[in-house]
């Protein structure tokens, strides 16, 4: 006769044997993520460790990760980590738009074991389909997608299970969390080690520009910088030429931060050694922009213009690459540009560039100065505008250089008023006294 309560008694045990073996397996695969976030691990190596304890522990071919990078509308959906079980040797498998698109929408995990047969989705079944059986769990934090963490063709008869599926669920859970965490880390790392550069960057450009006015008789010289970020992309400098000659130059650089401050010193430097040759405007631009193409990033452009006041003569020679044209106020009312100009540095090779001059008389005033004046809006998004530049310089003609600099930021800050500032405000007056 046989015993049936002993053999009831066995297949409970078994049972309960089998449930512990489960939940065995799901803490050490949760042990292991834990394991994880105290390490400070990085997002690849947590990434691959979910994909590697997915695929050992349900069994299946290949596993991904993929993540949600909602800057990117084309490819919103990324595969970050990839890894199959190491007897297989086929593709690598990828998780169809399709596919996707319903674990968006419903937030729930997915599981096919017959995807060729799904109608739920429209597969081609002319072709082979690589695929037999999928499982993916969305990565939600917070109630917001992620990504999904997916296990392919199941190893094993009758394909992935309920059982499979509350598995990868539960890793799933933890990852996103871990996952987020460790990306969130990665940004704030990233951030430091760009707000450290910025204050080299910083540090570099006020470093940069000059420190006192010049000292040249008869004349009053003033420049100012204030850049719309950390980091800006306009200079200026003043250069000691030959026979008391004195260079001036004004520029802005494309771009923003570290990149900008380097080309600036590289800039700087160059200018600077083709002035200490005694060379003429035209001459040190097109110097200039020779050596700048030879080691400058294409996407990158500088607009300049350079003069050299001669303060004895009372002649400035001076040449431009691209700048705004600067304006001299003269002392009997008229305003003149300096229309002699050119292409901007780095934009061609070859490039030439033709000299013009000026003579200054007492009482006249030059002005350079970049495009984050005359193009500063105020909330009717209307431009400060070179009229009035030209006016306010005009109707403070007799203010002393330094001033009349500071009239120009103020003026500037106050048409803008609660807008950020959104370029570089940089100019650089030349005054000649009576």
């Amino acid at each position: 006769m046989v015993d049936t309560r002993s053999d009831s008694y066995i297949r409970k045990l078994e049972e309960e044997n089998r449930r512990l073996r489960v939940s065995l397996e799901e803490l050490t695969i949760l042990n292991d993520i834990t394991r994880a976030i105290s390490a400070a691990w990085s997002v690849d190596r947590i990434m691959e460790l979910v994909v590697k304890k997915s695929i050992k522990h349900i069994r299946a071919e290949q596993g991904a990760v993929t993540l949600l990078d909602p800057k990117n509308e084309e490819k919103p959906f990324q595969t970050m980590i990839r890894r199959a079980d190491i007897t297989e040797t086929t593709l690598p498998y990828r998780l169809d738009t399709q596919l996707i698109g319903w674990l968006i929408k419903y937030k729930k995990p997915l599981l096919s074991n017959d995807l060729e047969n799904d109608e739920r989705f429209k597969v081609d079944r002319g072709k082979e389909q690589p695929i037999r059986s999928v499982l993916s769990v969305p990565l939600l934090f917070k109630g917001r997608m992620i990504g999904s963490l997916n296990v392919f063709n199941k190893r094993t008869e009758g394909g992935f299970t309920d059982a499979d599926k509350r598995l990868l669920s539960i890793i799933g859970t933890e990852s996103a969390q871990v996952i987020e965490s460790a990306r969130l880390y990665e940004e704030e790392q990233a951030l430091k080690v760009m707000q450290k550069e910025m204050k080299i960057a910083y540090k570099i450009q006020v470093g940069l520009l000059p420190q006192v006015a010049p000292d040249i008789p008869g004349y009053e010289i003033w420049g100012r910088s204030i850049p719309a970020k950390d980091v800006g992309g306009d200079y200026f400098d003043f250069i000691p030429g030959d026979e008391g000659g004195l260079g001036i130059c004004l520029g802005d650089v494309s771009g923003k931060g570290m990149p900008a401050a380097l080309l600036v010193a590289n800039i700087q430097a160059t200018l600077r050694g083709n002035v200490l040759q005694g060379l003429c405007p035209e001459e040190c631009l097109s110097r200039s922009n020779e050596h700048l193409l030879m080691g400058m990033n294409p996407d990158r452009f500088v607009t300049l213009f350079y003069a050299m006041l001669d303060g004895r003569a009372h002649e400035l020679r001076y040449a431009n690459a691209g700048h705004n044209r600067p304006l001299l106020f003269k002392a009997d009312q008229r305003l003149k540009r300096l229309e002699v100009g050119g292409v901007a540095l780095g934009c061609m090779g070859k490039a030439t560039y033709v000299e013009g001059r000026v003579t200054l008389d007492p009482g006249d005033i030059l002005l350079v100065f970049s495009d984050g004046i005359t193009e500063a809006i105020d909330k009717q998004e209307k431009p400060f505008g070179e009229a009035r530049l030209a006016e306010l310089v005009t109707a403070n003609s007799g203010d002393t250089a330094e001033r009349l600099v500071e009239r120009i930021v103020e003026a500037v800050r106050l048409h803008a008023g609660e807008l950020p500032q959104m370029d570089d405000v940089t100019a650089v007056v030349v005054k000649r006294l009576e």
